[in-house]
């Protein structure tokens, strides 16, 4: 079930974007200005609204770290505020003065893209505040951008209907054709998957076009050859342009905006309509899901951003931080903190932990005695409830720690086996990985792509032993 629980309406024009961090949601308009709110009870922040840009406000996001919120408007520039304090930090002036129309932070961080009218795509350094690269698409304006969770490549849209992937060098990928009429929005899951055809994890993608399709996409980083584009299948619903999408955080759900009005949330494992909201009286321009709670934010051209809460168990919004886990602890933003806060049912202590800027290294140095003096947790109670936590992330971490030997892995999934199989091939495969792989009446070998001589599935005992004596020594 999903639920209208507010709506905002101090815009006094159309909305344009809606981002949010871990504890607030920023949206932008034709009115020029940003304004922030925090997520506690939807107030507005005392710094809010932003001015600075001296016409439309196409775009705004916050950095993965939530130190940094970002903004592009038709004034041809990028500006980048303290997501503290409003604090304007610099002004990123596109080199041809052209309209920007998009902006988007690396996963890291460290760098700004923004895109503009006139087909230019700039990579800005946040550290220095200067630019790094730039560079142009071949045709159309740049309306789109989303960056891959790895960081190390990126993909834009144009209004000609190109989807351009480029690297962190600012190098061509690759480009591929996607939407007859233009592109109008894209994202990137966070999430990587297996399309069961290849033993690779790719990176699920969605773009959205004036055709009014939503297509979704695999990304594949292969080794010397680049990146392969492969398409996937399309989303129905909407009978008009789709001008905003965003995928949720476990990358279960794609949410889209259109023309007609509609809000609609697809389950991208099946492509089905999961739920249709039509509580706008204007064209959808923009929707968001937060990362590290079951809501939704949905702007429109009728000047109002809705507010809209999953059901817990449906938002799963426990999966989207196991998923984030994977990433090394030490390694996790203030966000990805924030987040397994949250997952962890102490979502109290988020904004405890930000103003202390508890990062994943600062939290895994955490012990009873800094919960007590340095974050003056008092109940003794709730300090045993947060300290046990850590302590098993700390657990969790050092097992993460020890690599899994590669013989131990599935080709297929890429994941610990349970019940290895020996194919045809030579090659131990997941019995059910494998068998899936002959339901789809594959007749060739994932490994060697040769037709294989039997589809006869042999266990794998001595390989199960051995497996099971590596996780006891794990557990010791």
């Amino acid at each position: 079930m999903v639920t209208l629980i507010h709506t905002l309406a101090d815009h006094s024009d159309d909305i344009n974007y809606c981002a949010f961090s871990s504890s607030c949601l920023a949206t932008c308009s034709l009115d020029k200005t940003i304004r922030v709110y925090s997520l506690e009870d939807f107030t507005e922040l005392p710094y809010s609204p932003l001015k600075g840009h001296t016409y439309a406000v196409h775009c705004c996001c916050f950095s993965p770290s939530g130190h940094f919120l970002a903004s592009c408007s038709t004034d041809g520039t990028s500006v980048v505020w303290d997501a503290g304090n409003g604090q304007m930090l610099a002004v990123l002036e596109q080199p041809s003065s052209s309209p920007v129309r998009i902006c988007r932070f690396s996963p890291d961080s460290t760098c700004l893209v923004s895109g503009a009218a006139d087909g230019s795509v700039v990579l800005w350094n946040v550290q220095s505040l200067k630019l790094y690269r730039s560079g142009n698409v071949k045709d159309g304006s740049l309306v789109a951008c989303a960056f891959a969770p790895s960081g190390n490549f990126f993909v834009t849209g144009s209004s000609c209907g190109d989807l351009t992937l480029w690297d962190d060098k600012m190098r061509c990928l690759c480009n591929e054709k996607a939407h007859d009429l233009g592109v109008t929005c894209c994202d990137i899951s966070s999430q990587p998957v297996s399309d069961g055809e290849h033993a690779f994890r790719y990176f699920q993608m969605a773009s959205c076009g004036q055709d009014n399709q939503i297509k979704l996409w695999l990304i594949l980083l292969a080794d010397s050859s680049g990146v392969e584009l492969k398409y996937k299948c399309s989303l129905h619903g909407h009978s008009a342009p789709v001008l905003a999408c965003a995928f949720s955080h476990d990358g279960q759900m794609l949410v889209s905006g259109s023309v007609d009005k509609c809000v609609i949330i697809h389950e991208t494992s099946t492509g089905n309509t999961l739920h249709t909201l039509s509580q706008h009286t204007r064209y959808v321009t923009a929707c968001a899901f937060a990362p590290c709670s079951p809501l939704l934010a949905t702007g429109s051209m009728d000047k109002t951003v809705n507010i809209w809460q999953f059901d817990l168990k449906q938002a799963s919004a426990g999966n989207a931080v196991e998923c984030k886990s994977k990433v090394a602890v030490e390694d996790w933003s203030e966000d990805d903190v924030s987040a397994w806060l949250c997952a962890q049912d102490l979502a109290d202590f988020v904004g405890l932990f930000k103003r202390n800027n508890i990062d994943g290294k600062e939290l895994l140095k955490l012990s009873k005695e800094s919960l007590a003096d340095e974050l003056k947790i008092e109940s003794l109670g709730l300090r045993s409830k947060v300290f046990q936590k850590i302590e098993a992330l700390r657990m969790d971490t050092r097992a993460a720690s020890v690599p899994v030997p590669d013989e131990f892995l599935c080709p297929i999934t890429r994941e610990l086996m349970k019940d290895p199989v020996i194919a045809a091939d030579g090659y131990s495969y997941e019995r059910e990985a494998m068998e899936k792989w002959i339901t789809n009446k594959r007749r060739s070998s994932p490994m060697t792509n040769l037709p294989l001589p039997s589809l006869m599935l042999t266990p794998n005992r001595t390989l199960k032993m051995a497996i099971s004596r590596w996780l006891e020594t794990q557990q010791k």
